[in-house]
């Protein structure tokens, strides 16, 4: 009976060590193909992005039908890795408490810096897809989206970030008319905290 155990459990290392060898034989080039694939490196684009991070006071100026209005806040704007910022605006709407919050990253397959916008006084996400120009202080991002001057259709807009320095950034947006113009309904001026 003692043979009988011990040679049941010299059969057992041997069927053990086999199975663990060729569970490594199989998961090994798998292994070492993940090891080859390298991640991708961020490209000068992306590195742009970095000078948006941090906080920033905001002076929010919105024209309508002749009329302008002013309010307060503030953005916060931190990275995903080293791809993408998120950028949370805070503020009033109408009176009323708002938030806002902008993704922005570089797509290098489309060649364009692209993003989302959403906000607590509307259900729509509007995308974004821009570029740079040549000086690389102004980020050009076109979309559609809804505008009160044309109700029940979407509009084109065109929303202009311009580096002024390291502490001070002007945003714009501008909605084109039926007409064809393009009218400034936005601006925002941000200084650094």
């Amino acid at each position: 009976m003692r043979r009988f155990t011990t040679a049941f459990g010299l059969l057992t290392v041997f069927a053990l060590t086999a199975f663990a060898l060729t569970a490594f034989a199989l998961t090994a080039p798998a292994m070492a193909q993940q090891e080859e694939m390298a991640m991708p490196e961020p490209q000068a684009e992306h590195r742009w992005l970095e000078q948006l991070v941090g906080d920033w006071s905001s002076e929010v100026h919105v024209y309508m039908e002749g009329q302008e209005t002013t309010s307060q806040g503030s953005e916060h704007v931190r990275q995903i890795g080293e791809f993408w910022t998120v950028a949370e605006n805070q503020g009033e709407f109408a009176g009323q408490p708002f938030t806002g919050v902008q993704t922005l990253g570089y797509d290098p397959e489309k060649g364009k810096y692209v993003g989302t916008w959403v906000d607590s006084v509307s259900g729509y996400l509007w995308v974004y897809e821009g570029e740079l120009d040549a000086s690389k202080k102004k980020l050009t991002l076109r979309t559609k989206g809804h505008c009160p001057m044309n109700p029940g259709e979407l509009s084109n807009f065109e929303e202009v970030l311009e580096l002024k320095g390291p502490d001070h950034k002007v945003f714009t947006s501008s909605v084109q008319g039926k007409d064809g113009k393009w009218t400034k309904g936005m601006m925002i001026e941000y200084r650094r905290k």
